[in-house]
């Protein structure tokens, strides 16, 4: 990403980028400051948006070859077309014949590093991976977002941020300024303003939940299930979202006991490191044979649902009292 604010600063731009990765709000703001470097604001003749699967290469190579209209060069913004999870000999041709007068931009979820578009992006220009950021990372962002409010926080107020709020940016960033408008005339962000405001995600109720059933608390278990239901999330949903995370404990628990440390493990299993780090202290409680039954469990639950055995809330219910019972 220090790549791109090079260019930027230099007006040394590359003919073609690619951002990629799941955090979407670093490619949207990366986006952004590319399209305000190279196009000025009332200019829309020499900047072109495409999003969706139904993109032309055709219509992307013809803009491509167009010459700008008095202006130094056109840029043309793609957006989850696909081009770099599918073949396109065309594409892949084209990149490195593109014209110095045009710049064109991929913003992409997934990409194929295998595939031809992909190894001719990195050769004509920059392929960027806007991935899940660290804790450490987040933490120095929200601590700049909270500086330019002219407020001050705590590390340990942050990290209770994020265990409350998750680790995507989009809602991060959307929390903390309900959080700063809330503590409007306050000098110091606290954990009472974040408990006053942010809403916690389902994610950590999920967590919550799976910790209550390690430690056998059902009473506490129900509690957040209820919450759940109460918040009108769907008990099949719920179940999914437990299964997910007992299926991470199972994962995260074998790659350990192979001597992969919680990197290694985030790598490979294509975890957050910080979900790792919570998951690597709640692993302990499960053995590994009671993970593989609760997740055939979960199973039975979902097929006694399917074929109208049980009520979905009731399935769910039972899934949980038969986990956490003493």
């Amino acid at each position: 990403m220090k790549s791109i604010i090079e260019d930027i600063k230099t007006g040394d731009y590359k003919s073609v980028y690619l951002f990629y990765g799941e955090e979407n709000y670093l490619k949207q703001q990366y986006k952004k400051k590319l399209i305000e470097a190279l196009i000025p604001q009332d200019d829309t003749v020499n900047f072109a948006s495409f999003e969706g699967k139904d993109v032309k290469v055709e219509e992307i190579m013809s803009l491509g070859d167009t010459m700008p209209f008095f202006a130094e060069r056109r840029l043309i913004v793609v957006e989850n077309s696909g081009f770099l999870k599918q073949k396109s000999e065309e594409l892949a041709s084209y990149i490195p014949e593109i014209p110095e007068s045009a710049v064109l931009l991929f913003v992409e979820s997934e990409v194929d590093k295998r595939g031809k578009v992909y190894k001719a992006i990195t050769k004509k220009g920059r392929a960027v991976d806007m991935s899940a950021q660290d804790e450490k990372s987040l933490i120095m962002w929200l601590a700049s977002l909270i500086k330019g409010e002219n407020k001050k926080v705590k590390e340990s107020t942050l990290r209770y941020f994020i265990g409350k709020a998750g680790h995507n940016m989009d809602t991060l960033k959307r929390e903390m300024d309900k959080v700063i408008s809330y503590a409007l005339y306050e000098d110091e962000i606290t954990p009472q303003a974040i408990d006053a405001v942010v809403t916690n995600q389902i994610e950590n109720h999920i967590f919550d939940m799976v910790e209550a059933v390690s430690l056998k608390k059902q009473k506490e278990a129900l509690r957040l299930y209820y919450e759940l239901l109460a918040l009108k999330e769907p008990p099949m949903r719920i179940l999914y979202m437990l299964s997910r995370q007992f299926k991470q404990l199972l994962e995260v628990k074998g790659l350990r006991k192979q001597g992969y440390d919680k990197g290694k493990i985030a790598k490979a299993a294509g975890i957050h490191p910080f979900v790792v780090g919570k998951l690597l202290n709640q692993v302990n409680r499960f053995r590994t044979k009671e993970l593989i039954s609760i997740l055939e469990g979960a199973l039975e639950s979902e097929k006694a649902v399917k074929v109208g055995d049980l009520k979905d809330t009731l399935s769910v219910e039972l899934f949980i009292v038969k986990n956490s019972a003493s």
